[in-house]
């Protein structure tokens, strides 16, 4: 039960109860837009002191907004898209009484819902889908439009994460915020959300441990603090997640298969090797910002990515795997042009290398070369 102060009489609407799932109460009714706000929290993706990862909205779209409110301000407007809720269960529903008309479908029961009025932060309610829309109509002058409201009973944030998650994914989200949602949802997704689990799940691992050499130095959507953050974590991810899928890649053998699960921590090690080598043989271009090091730069990691590829087909049964990827990376070393000069072969600068497909394959290809043509010559 909340133990923060209500502040104001609960709120009775008229509601349908059903139930899904592992017998999940969930209600149908309808409120006062204004109205919404005053029982539901709206939960922001965001990490605690302990870096565990908290919430799961996303930022104000402000212009999406004020684009609501605009519509809303016209008046007498048709707004039926329903605002989706998890309910604490601190609300409390009675069922109405009466005879049942012949031939009802029943199931449902129609009755009375009572959600308590909580201050903000300690709800009773929080918003799974429609806070843009939620955000306007606490704005609008029309404050007694009525808009439909789907409500699902459980205090479990995976639940909510969960729901989230499955709600929006036909949605424009930004995809790096359903990344990093993925790996603290423990429920079954579908298939095109389940293969990006395990590389978000890898590239927290690589923020989060000091071992790593990609420690704090990756960007994730719940990070409020971006100071000495410079690698994207959309470029980390897609990085694991090729390696992955590949059936030359250095990560495809711990990828796992129908019964034998993904063995993350043997892909984190697979990682710590062959970046760990890259960040000790370009000092001078590690934890820059992209702006100054192309290394850091989307680009860079995943044409780096294709060159662990190889690099790391050799390593593998080696006396010294770490020697091997170590020396790999010295001899290509002097023809690499992270922070300055012209890539020999592209005839492109340094700094001109983009995020584009053309500009990773180009370069992805180059430094293939570099390191097959270091492999022919004599040792």
């Amino acid at each position: 039960m909340h133990t923060i102060n209500q502040l104001a009489s609960p709120l009775v609407v008229r509601a349908v109860r059903t139930r899904q799932g592992d017998a999940v109460d969930v209600y149908a009714f309808f409120l006062r837009g204004a109205d919404v706000l005053r029982i539901a929290d709206i939960v922001r993706i965001r990490r605690d002191k302990e870096n565990v990862l908290v919430g799961f909205q996303r930022d104000e779209i402000k212009n999406h907004v004020n684009g609501i409110v605009e519509f809303l301000n016209r008046g007498s407007v048709l707004f039926p898209n329903a605002i989706i809720l998890a309910l604490s269960p601190d609300v409390h529903f009675a069922s109405s009484r009466g005879p049942a008309p012949e031939g009802l479908v029943d199931i449902a029961q129609g009755g009375t819902l009572t959600i308590p009025v909580l201050e903000e932060g300690g709800r009773a309610a929080w918003i799974v889908d429609g806070q843009q829309r939620s955000l306007a109509l606490a704005r609008t002058i029309n404050k007694e439009i009525i808009v439909p409201v789907v409500g699902f009973v459980s205090s479990d944030i995976e639940v909510h994460r969960e729901q989230f998650i499955l709600v929006n994914k036909a949605k424009p989200l930004p995809s790096r915020l359903i990344d990093e949602l993925l790996p603290a949802t423990m429920a079954t997704f579908p298939r095109d959300l389940a293969v990006k689990k395990v590389p978000s799940e890898v590239c927290n691992l690589l923020n989060q441990r000091p071992a790593s050499p990609f420690h704090r130095l990756i960007k994730r959507k719940s990070d409020r603090e971006s100071a000495g953050r410079v690698v994207i974590d959309t470029a980390i991810v897609k990085m694991i997640r090729s390696s992955m899928n590949s059936p030359t890649g250095a990560l495809m053998p711990y990828k796992g298969g129908v019964a034998e699960p993904p063995d993350t921590e043997a892909i984190y090690r697979t990682l710590c090797l062959f970046w760990g080598a890259v960040k000790d043989t370009f000092p001078e271009a590690w934890g820059r910002p992209p702006t100054e090091s192309r290394l850091m730069h989307s680009a860079g990691i995943e044409a780096m990515g294709h060159l662990m590829d190889r690099v790391m087909t050799r390593a593998v049964g080696a006396d010294d795997p770490e020697a091997v990827v170590r020396h790999a990376l010295a001899r290509i070393a002097p023809h690499c042009r992270w922070t300055g000069g012209v890539w020999d072969g592209l005839n492109i600068a340094w700094n001109e290398v983009q995020s584009t497909p053309r500009d990773i394959k180009n370069l992805a290809d180059q430094l293939a070369r570099i390191d097959f043509d270091m492999v022919k010559r004599p040792q």
